[in-house]
């Protein structure tokens, strides 16, 4: 479900208004999230680390209203939930894009994941999501500790979708960190709720 948001009344006006001019109206913020205790746990608990953070981080932008803004058609609107599409490595060097549907629970996420895991790597299939759908691009980048990164874009299609990325589990004296780089349209939010984002991230990273 979405609901249409009267960009008249949006205290975000100016700012929608000016950076959806833009052909490139994304910004991007890298960060070192500590994963030491979300590492262990998972590990503990018999999950993939990949999903254990894939689910707080989604967890964590359906928490902030901004990150689930998408424009359709020019239109704003505001979804009530968002999902997965994350890329997802094939044995054979290439990758395919996957579907996951958020859940609260964590087990249901989880099963479904698991399941849309297989499918994608038992095909040859890319299909990617399109602009406006309720998802946030997410990609792991496991072998690379990397400071920025940029992304593929077809300027001439409008998109709307923040696009999350994870690197390189690094260990330096005892703690472990990963770098996590989040890529948000500036018409919708700013580096203040990037930064609300990387604050309740590493909360729930935390957690034992």
């Amino acid at each position: 479900m979405k609901t249409l948001i009267d960009i008249e009344q949006w205290n975000r006006k100016e700012h929608f208004l000016f950076f959806s001019q833009f052909e490139e109206p994304f910004f991007g913020v890298t960060v070192n999230i500590d994963c030491t205790q979300a590492y262990k746990t998972a590990k503990q608990k018999g999950n993939s680390f990949f999903l254990y953070y894939l689910f707080r981080a989604l967890k964590t932008a359906n928490e902030i209203e901004n990150f689930r803004y998408r424009i359709i058609d020019k239109q704003l609107y505001l979804f009530d939930r968002i999902n997965a599409s994350p890329t997802i490595n094939r044995p054979n060097g290439t990758f395919g894009f996957a579907y996951m549907d958020y859940y609260q629970d964590e087990n249901d996420f989880y099963a479904g994941a698991l399941k849309e895991i297989e499918r994608v790597q038992q095909s040859n299939d890319l299909i990617p999501a399109v602009s406006g759908e309720s998802v946030i691009h997410f990609s792991a980048i496991p072998w690379i500790d990397f400071t920025a990164l940029s992304h593929a874009r077809c300027f001439s299609y409008p998109d709307s979708s923040p696009k999350i990325s994870f690197g390189k589990v690094i260990e330096n004296n005892g703690r472990k960190t990963m770098p996590v780089c989040v890529h948000g349209h500036h018409g919708l939010m700013d580096g203040y709720h990037v930064g609300l984002f990387v604050d309740r991230f590493q909360e729930l990273m935390n957690e034992e």
